[in-house]
């Protein structure tokens, strides 16, 4: 793990501690161009971590502290992201698959912030989990399913009621109350990625079977 500290963080607001880790991709054509802007006081942003296409892990933050790479947005009824969350930053144009070194190092190293910082599986979240109006990392090709049968985020092993109100599953999984056709998709990017058109039961069935879990 390299070492490559940005400039762009703060305190945690009101003694907050790690609740959550968001998974971001960088939308860049190269990781070195992301590192730069994540390191580039003008820019504003940050995350915790960065994770090359060759599994290259470089920490950009110290964890105790506010990186800011969620922005507007809640989750489960948190606001101030940032500050009750940590961010991991994908290499990755949000167009092509994640190379599986990347996607090992992200294993290894979630399960060790899990470890740290006591998070369970559903606290590890999509940006456009929180913020469904305006983001859509890591989107449609990272592998959900892959994390959650390495323990590490979570998938219903069967499907649930499809008669249960789509807004009622969701309100209870954690995401925000924004418009139904912005929760229809950032669901959908993370549980039923090819899926499309209006609402289905299929969709009903899923959310209801992932609120269950975060019933737990």
């Amino acid at each position: 793990m390299i070492g490559f500290p940005s400039p762009n963080f703060g305190e945690r607001r009101r003694w907050a501690t790690p609740r959550l880790i968001v998974l971001h991709y960088t939308a860049m054509p190269t990781c070195a161009e992301a590192r730069a802007r994540l390191c580039a006081l003008q820019h504003e942003v940050s995350a915790h971590w960065l994770i090359a296409e060759n599994g290259q892990t470089e920490q950009l933050v110290d964890e105790t502290m506010r990186a800011w790479h969620a922005g507007a947005g809640s989750w489960a009824g948190m606001d101030d992201i940032n500050s009750h969350s940590l961010g991991i930053e994908l290499a990755n144009t949000g167009f092509h698959p994640f190379p599986e070194p990347q996607m090992v190092a992200l294993e290894s190293l979630l399960r060790a912030m899990m470890q740290r910082w006591s998070i369970a599986p559903r606290g590890v979240i999509a940006h456009s989990d929180m913020a469904p109006d305006r983001k859509g990392d890591p989107g449609a090709r990272f592998d959900w399913r892959r994390l959650a049968r390495a323990g590490l985020s979570v998938w219903p092993q069967s499907d649930g009621d499809e008669n249960r109100p789509l807004a009622s599953s969701l309100a209870q999984i954690g995401y925000p109350a924004v418009d139904a056709n912005s929760l229809l998709a950032a669901f959908r990017l993370r549980f039923r990625p090819y899926a499309t058109g209006p609402e289905t039961a299929s969709d009903r069935a899923m959310a209801d079977a992932v609120a269950s879990l975060f019933a737990r």
